[in-house]
């Protein structure tokens, strides 16, 4: 028993032997990567990029595994000045693949150095496209916004020149596509295939953040001032319009006031003088209320008036049918006036 388990065990070894020299012969690539076989560090053959069973040689040859999936590519967030001299914080993304797996290994051997390549190249066209162009361009992804007006502002905006957005001559759309269009011919050589690119967050930095918030704080300022005066001023003229107004009533209705009195004085006097012109009675009549309605305004019970014999209210007075007759008395008074 003891003699032919002895014997049986070089048959184990050697079996154990054979599987391990079939398992570093034989070597599986799935779908999600390619395979480039190296001897003593020198690549032999073309890369395998098909799924399936394949062969090396044990022991000399060795298996370089490259993703073949789409990667990502996340930089850290990068300061950088615009165009305008505004410092901005930018964070980018993009997404790249292998699509020359000899040349990329060739050139950078694994994933973290061409990570590390993304990072100079990504950055570096990054802040050239950022400085040729202003802060507005970067933001705006659009050119043809129209921005939202309140309709009680719009005479206002006019005569301000006011709410009207600033001109976008690209925009964030056209800038990315050059950094992608510069970037791609430069990683081209790597074997690497750029697909896409895109900011994902632009923000002020941090050092500046407060001065262009002071800034913005001082523009919003100053359009309120502009506000303010340009109330100010309409309301000016709109006190200034109804004084003319009211002053243009008021010389409208005192002429028509007078127009209306004189036309009443005129026709109060043709009736005046059609009932008092009737007979030399009347007349006289007339002219002795005349007379008394003159001595109403002008005499009170403290008066005294001074007649000469020839002023014709003396005459009125002495010649009118209702007066006395009576012949006046020159030796009373030798300056031929009368006390009355």
């Amino acid at each position: 028993m003891t003699k032919r388990r002895i014997s049986i065990l070089p048959f184990f070894a050697l079996l154990a032997f054979a599987g391990w020299i079939i398992s570093n012969t034989l070597f599986t690539v799935s779908e999600t990567e390619q395979v480039i076989i190296t001897q003593f560090g020198k690549p032999m053959g073309s890369p395998i990029t098909e799924a399936g069973l394949n062969v090396k040689i044990p022991f000399i040859q060795t298996l370089n595994a490259i993703d073949k999936r789409i990667l990502e590519w996340d930089g850290p967030p990068s300061d950088m000045p615009t165009k305008d001299k505004l410092y901005i914080s930018v964070d980018l993304f993009a997404r790249w693949r292998i699509v020359e797996p000899l040349q990329y290994f060739l050139r950078l051997k694994d994933e973290r150095s061409a990570q590390s390549r993304l990072d100079d190249i990504l950055g570096s066209e990054t802040r050239n496209a950022v400085a040729k162009h202003k802060l507005i361009e970067i933001i705006r992804t659009t050119k043809l916004r129209v921005p939202e007006k309140d309709a009680l502002l719009n005479d206002v905006e006019k005569r301000l020149n006011m709410g009207n957005l600033v001109p976008i001559l690209k925009g964030r759309k056209v800038i990315e596509k050059e950094i992608f269009e510069a970037a791609a011919e430069k990683i081209k050589v790597f074997g690497i295939e750029l697909l896409d690119i895109q900011f994902k967050r632009i923000n002020y930095n941090t050092s500046v953040r407060p001065k262009i918030y002071d800034r913005m704080i001082s523009e919003r300022r100053q359009i309120a001032e502009r506000f303010l005066s340009e109330g100010n001023g309409e309301s000016a003229r709109i006190r200034g319009n109804r004084e003319r107004e009211l002053k243009r009533i008021r010389s409208e209705a005192y002429s028509q006031v007078e127009e209306i009195m004189g036309k009443a004085d005129a026709q109060a006097a043709n009736i005046y003088a059609a009932a008092y012109n009737q007979s030399p009675a009347s007349r006289d009549f007339y002219a002795f209320t005349r007379t008394l309605s003159a001595y109403e305004k002008l005499l009170n019970k403290n008066t005294t008036l001074l007649l000469s014999t020839d002023s014709e209210i003396y005459q009125l007075l002495n010649e009118s049918p209702f007066a006395e007759k009576k012949q006046p008395d020159f030796s009373k008074d030798t300056h031929g006036e009368d006390n009355l």
